[in-house]
């Protein structure tokens, strides 16, 4: 999303072709996991990136994830609702469930199933880091890929099946919220297909 620490390629650098007139570039308004495709809102200047991060502050932004789960759940929706903390201090980023950590909620309905694998909606109530890979992977069914909190490789296949499917933005009180959708990534139609999707 942004540059780190390491340098390398990121999203940021390509912004200042965004700004299609305004003096300076956009800013993120939120970030996806490095592996995570899919929407994601930018603020074009301070005054939107400040309102924009108040909607996200209070869950006024609906944001809808697919994923694609090892094994999955017996019933086809529920909630999780379960708090999140540091894992360690070494691991910076990285979070496991612990009651005395941050209210961490995600609803989720199943969309498709096949053998080994089923396809979700994940809704985050709240907006922890990490919190759709851990939830997923607490509850016995991780996230296909997922090299941190599930069985993934720590390099190459299969990638991160996540993705940001939907998100919608309350901009004005007087009209509907502002939606985007982002087409599934290549490296999900696989495990997609076989789960039910039929390629919209």
């Amino acid at each position: 999303m942004h540059r780190g620490p390491k340098g390398g390629p990121n999203l940021e650098a390509s912004f200042d072709a965004l700004r299609f007139g305004l003096p300076r570039p956009p800013v993120l308004a939120h970030r996806l996991d490095k592996d995570t495709s899919g929407c994601l809102v930018l603020g074009r200047h301070r005054k939107a990136t400040a309102s924009l991060g108040l909607l996200f502050k209070h869950g006024k932004i609906s944001k809808t994830y697919w994923a694609v789960v090892e094994g999955g759940p017996v019933e086809n929706e529920g909630v999780i609702d379960m708090p999140l903390g540091r894992l360690n201090e070494e691991r910076g980023w990285w979070q496991k469930p612990d009651l005395e950590g941050q209210k961490a909620v995600t609803n989720w309905t199943v969309m498709g199933r096949a053998d080994g694998l089923t396809w979700l909606a994940m809704e985050p109530v709240t907006g922890r880091t990490h919190q759709l890979r851990v939830h997923a992977s607490a509850m016995g069914w991780p996230i296909v890929g997922d090299n941190i909190y599930g069985n993934g490789p720590r390099f190459g296949e299969p990638r991160l099946h996540l993705h940001s499917r939907a998100i919608g933005v309350p901009i004005s009180r007087n009209k509907e919220p502002v939606r985007a959708v982002a087409p599934a990534p290549g490296h999900m139609h696989e495990r997609l297909t076989a789960c039910g999707w039929k390629g919209e």
